[in-house]
């Protein structure tokens, strides 16, 4: 059966290319997309055709940067991003603990500094009100975690435990630790008892629940940036399961700096096996590893970014891996194939992701793949250039600058850095390729939110009229560009993806906001009608059964 979507704005994925008004699909491909009468004489005669009423018709979205089974596993934790003082998140998982009498555990997700006293949790605070079953918080960033003592004893934290390559058990004047875990500190410690409290069920469900929250927003492939033994064994149990996937994903194997060198390259020759594994069992196009994630650096909230110049209170953050250790991981990565996605938040850290290309073009010849690094919150005009030197690829996130959450982060910056933040239109005119996510579990996954404050540079979280410079804007078709073709180049996500092609795969997003012609606050509120994968409604929103 061929079907039209007409009467509607069809945006085909690349910025500059024409506004089209119907597109049509048959066995699960594009056939054709223009002007109405054009289409519906490709499509024929017998064609359904659907008036979608002025709507509008894009390329699925394409989520550049998430970390599925953690938003999965998110979903069911207390959500705390709300949060406005320590009461409230207190009372929050007070109201989990009555919900829940019998819970071994306590989890909780997106506290943000600011809403704790001096911008350092202590178990005490916790401890106050839950002292006997283990609570464990994620940072809105997820790069810190917040224990009560009795989480802090099920991780085996005591005096004696030493601060991991990379991280900080904070301890207090005494030498005890105080219940706040930052950078590497939390993944060996908070997130290894994560893993001992999960089953195999557990992590399917989570995947489950990430696919399925996606899909309802849209979504129709994604990039997967932290991929370890667990997240690449529950894609595989899936994929023999069904033999394919909800959407097609990419994934980057994360390896951390361990202080040991061998070990390091112990994880790029892991990568390469589980990579081939992949691409030699069921399903191969749906899930691929197509490079590995270094973690060059921290988050500007808790000072662990690796800056330039110090912060505001005089501390100055080390990179996690400097350029001398991770450049034998950089090139042993990129001479066996593999992509380099290089988180680097603070401005030094850019540079270090930079050098590291550099030293593979160096080592192993011209690039024939694609470099990029995620997040640049705070970059130098000189980094954006050499971006666009080397064609290294800007993963940023708008939700990440949300002026609802930038307080703090423009406080320990200070002077003038916290006005210089999140530059894209300095990538725009540098012509920088820009892949938008949301980086979710660390905010919202709403696509929708993601393109307003994009276009807008204001707030989703607390909407009204204050911005963080909005001169750095996308125009509409910049953003949607930005969130559709461009995360599907970076991550190497195949024809089809990103873009509405004339023979390619159906993959589609129809929403009840036309960004193009309608005021942008609706996108605060747009739905999603339909989402499409290979020619199939994955998602038909109830309402809009009678329309579509």
């Amino acid at each position: 059966m061929t079907t039209v979507f007409t009467n509607a704005t069809v945006f085909t994925g690349r910025e500059h290319n024409p506004i089209h008004e119907a597109v049509a699909i048959d066995a699960g491909r594009i056939l054709a997309v223009g002007d109405h009468d054009t289409v519906l004489e490709a499509a024929g005669g017998s064609a359904e055709v659907i008036d979608l009423a002025g709507g509008f018709v894009g390329p699925g979205f394409v989520e550049a940067h998430t970390h599925m089974m953690m938003l999965g596993q998110t979903l069911d934790k207390v959500e705390l991003r709300g949060c406005g003082n320590l009461g409230e998140i207190q009372e929050r998982l007070l109201k989990r603990r009555r919900e829940q009498p019998e819970a071994a555990f306590i989890l909780g997700a997106g506290w943000m500094f600011d809403a704790v006293p001096g911008d350092r949790p202590t178990a005490a605070m916790l401890d106050e009100i839950i002292d006997d079953i283990p609570v464990l918080l994620d940072s809105n960033d997820v790069h810190s975690a917040w224990a009560n003592t009795a989480a802090m004893n099920a991780m085996g934290i005591d005096s004696e435990t030493q601060n991991p390559t990379g991280g900080e058990i904070v301890r207090g004047e005494t030498g005890a630790a105080t219940g706040f875990l930052l950078e590497t500190a939390a993944i060996e410690y908070a997130w290894s008892f994560l893993e001992t409290i999960t089953n195999d069920a557990d992590r399917d469900r989570f995947l489950d629940s990430a696919f399925r929250v996606y899909i309802d927003n849209g979504v129709t492939a994604a990039s997967d940036m932290a991929v370890g033994e667990a997240e690449a064994a529950a894609f595989r149990r899936r994929l023999d399961r069904d033999g394919c996937l909800p959407f097609p994903v990419t994934g980057y194997w994360l390896i951390r700096p361990t202080g040991e060198p061998e070990r390091d390259l112990e994880s790029v020759a892991r990568a390469v096996e589980v990579r081939d594994m992949f691409a030699q069992g069921p399903g191969a196009e749906y899930f691929r590893i197509i490079g590995v994630k270094l973690i060059l650096d921290g988050v500007i909230d808790a000072c662990t970014a690796s800056m330039r110049e110090p912060y505001a209170d005089g501390s100055h953050a080390e990179a996690i891996w400097t350029f001398g250790s991770a450049a034998p991981v950089a090139v042993a990565a990129d001479s066996h194939g593999l992509e380099l996605a290089m988180h680097a938040i603070g401005d030094h850290a850019s540079e270090i992701a930079l050098d590291l290309v550099e030293e593979c073009v160096r080592v192993n010849g011209a690039r024939t793949r694609t470099a990029r690094i995620e997040h640049l919150e705070s970059v130098t005009d000189e980094t954006i250039e050499r971006m666009a030197e080397l064609d290294v690829i800007a993963s940023m996130q708008p939700v990440h600058c949300d002026p609802a959450i930038m307080a703090n982060w423009m406080a320990v910056l200070g002077n003038g850095r916290a006005e210089t933040g999140f530059p894209w239109h300095k990538f725009r005119d540098a012509a920088v390729t820009l892949a938008l996510g949301t980086d979710a579990p660390t905010a919202p996954h709403l696509t929708s939110h993601n393109l307003f404050i994009a276009m807008t540079t204001r707030s989703a979280l607390t909407p009204g009229s204050e911005t963080y410079h909005p001169e750095r804007a996308f125009g509409v078709g910049q953003a949607l560009e930005a969130l559709t073709r461009n995360p599907a180049r970076a991550g190497l996500c195949g024809a089809g993806i990103g873009e509405i092609v004339a023979g390619e795969p159906a993959n589609l997003v129809v929403l009840d906001v036309d960004p193009f012609v309608e005021d942008s606050e609706r996108l605060l509120d747009a739905a999603v009608l339909t989402t499409i994968i290979n020619g199939a409604s994955a998602y038909l929103r109830p309402e809009a059964a009678r329309q579509i």
